[in-house]
């Protein structure tokens, strides 16, 4: 990390990925996949057997470091992701997350009542979080400048659905009811976590993550005006908080909302850098509608990495052709990998992105 008085950013062997975000040129499309380290690869599986169990894994720096770098070992990729879970602040928060064998993470204590929101306080990024902000420095140190590094968190109406539902939901009908029938406590509880997401982010950043992404995995569940009003205000609020700028280079954040194509224009009028997209939306449309703006990150269908090699570049081509020719895209999975992908197709995909995208980027 540089000092104060030196104000010339750490080097990066390959810093597409900032560039692209940055809708600067390029030489080739950069790509990563959400999810690159999961359970798709068998050397995960190994470490988190070794950690005991996932949260384990997630609090222990040296083993998070290590699944985050074991996807760089086997693809070219342009990006390591940190190595941790969306529902890291509620559980620092006091709910008691825990996870059930094929059901996904849970909370023991729910939130019910505005007496029991008006109790949360934000976390402190280097108190409860600590192991996250460990796991940033040990990440990035173990990068050695090879690839930019990017922070994360949920957005905070995603992470409010696991809070108010106790786990994973289909109907949401516990947050939509305390959206229409007790708004002011939902609010105060968005609100609240959209303090700690900005204080967890810029944590993230001080301690080496080079880029950031919000995952609104659930805003596609609300209707235009409620997602306006309870999901996309509240990233707008954090985008605005973040640090902007860190080890002399610019910062470049990533919204994410799933199933939000309809919503491209206000997503990126935020003032975020870049807005991922999921597979159902095309990605020369996206393009025509923000592309001046912002850039874009996606949008491959995560279930065509189960085709074959031939399919999968097929695919690929598509999409590149689709953007077309300049900067500002990130090539990703229009979500995360699927766990029982085979990790040899996960390489043909990343290695179509490469040698196919060189012919977008030559100069004119």
């Amino acid at each position: 990390m540089s000092n104060s008085t030196d104000t010339s950013p750490s080097p990066l062997a390959n810093d597409r990925y900032l560039r692209a975000l940055q809708r600067q040129s390029v030489d080739v499309t950069p790509v990563w996949m959400m999810r690159q380290a999961g359970r798709y690869l068998p050397e995960y599986k190994a470490t988190r057997a070794q950690a005991g169990d996932f949260m384990s894994l997630c609090r222990n720096a040296e083993l998070a470091c290590e699944v985050t770098m074991q996807p760089l070992r086997r693809f070219d990729l342009d990006a390591a992701i940190l190595f941790s879970d969306i529902l890291t602040i509620p559980d620092a928060m006091g709910l008691g997350l825990y996870f059930e064998a094929g059901e996904g993470p849970k909370f023991s204590r729910p939130l019910t009542s505005m007496r029991e929101i008006q109790k949360l306080g934000v976390p402190d990024p280097e108190g409860e979080l600590q192991y996250v902000m460990n796991a940033v420095r040990t990440i990035r140190r173990e990068l050695n400048g090879q690839v930019p590094l990017i922070g994360f968190s949920g957005s905070p109406w995603t992470l409010a659905t696991y809070m108010i539902e106790g786990g994973s939901s289909k109907a949401f009908t516990k947050i939509k009811k305390m959206a229409f029938a007790e708004p002011e406590a939902l609010h105060l509880l968005l609100d609240k976590l959209a303090d700690a997401v900005i204080a967890y982010l810029n944590a993230q950043i001080a301690a080496g993550a080079q880029s950031v992404m919000v995952f609104d995995t659930w805003g596609g569940v609300l209707s235009p005006r409620d997602y306006n009003l309870f999901s996309l205000q509240y990233m707008a609020k954090i985008v605005d908080g973040l640090t902007k700028e860190n080890d002399g280079r610019k910062v470049p954040v990533t919204l994410f909302t799933k199933n939000g194509g309809m919503w491209l224009e206000s997503i990126a009028a935020t003032g975020c850098d870049a807005v991922g997209l999921d597979w159902t939306i095309n990605i020369d449309e996206a393009r025509a509608r923000i592309g001046d703006k912002v850039a874009l990150q996606g949008n491959m269908d995560p279930s065509m990495l189960y085709a074959s090699p031939e399919r999968i570049e097929q695919e690929v081509a598509t999409i590149l052709e689709k953007y077309g020719q300049g900067p500002g895209h990130v090539f990703n999975l229009g979500h995360g990998i699927h766990l029982d992908v085979p990790p040899e197709n996960a390489g043909v995909f990343v290695d179509a992105v490469h040698r196919l995208s060189k012919q977008y980027h030559c100069e004119k």
